[in-house]
């Protein structure tokens, strides 16, 4: 059954860090315990099941594109996420997302999430609305053009503008 999202954010402390694994396609393999509490859900909830489960609406597909980009170039990203709890409240997390090998071959992913800085999220909160909009009304195309036109513009990569925030 779907969450239902609400207007009821969720924050934890700094010191926090909310870790899962999966396996090439994206299904949670391990989940550690701060994470869970945040999602509000057990092990017998989330292992087995695609990492999607918890995607919040507000998140704009193009991001998750860029995710896979960079995790499929054999390349660790960070990202900034708005995620679902299973009673539907959010919360924000700033994600290092690497991939995960075995004798040379990828074998799934490690994201390890903390507490994003607030003056970052001003920045992200709205560049999120604006390219959630562009998809709702274009396609997710034109919102991938939107960031690379905005990343062209300040004269980096994906990577070095969510790190320069």
């Amino acid at each position: 059954m779907p969450i239902i999202p609400k207007n009821n954010e969720i924050t934890f402390d700094e010191k926090t860090l909310l870790v899962t694994k999966t396996d090439t396609k994206g299904v949670i393999t391990y989940a550690n315990r701060a994470f869970m509490k945040t999602v509000k859900m057990n092990e017998r909830e989330l292992i087995g099941k695609a990492h999607n489960l918890i995607r919040h609406p507000d998140m704009p597909r193009v991001i998750f594109k860029f995710l896979w980009q960079y995790l499929k170039s054999n390349k660790e990203i960070n990202a900034y996420v708005k995620n679902l709890c299973s009673d539907g409240s959010y919360y924000w997390v700033f994600a290092n997302v690497t991939p995960s090998y075995v004798d040379g071959k990828i074998t799934g992913y490690h994201s390890a999430r903390r507490k994003p800085n607030a003056e970052s999220l001003k920045i992200i909160i709205p560049l999120y609305k604006q390219l959630l909009e562009i998809e709702k009304k274009g396609s997710m195309k034109d919102s991938e053009e939107m960031l690379s036109n905005l990343l062209k513009d300040k004269g980096v990569e994906y990577e070095k503008f969510i790190l320069s925030i």
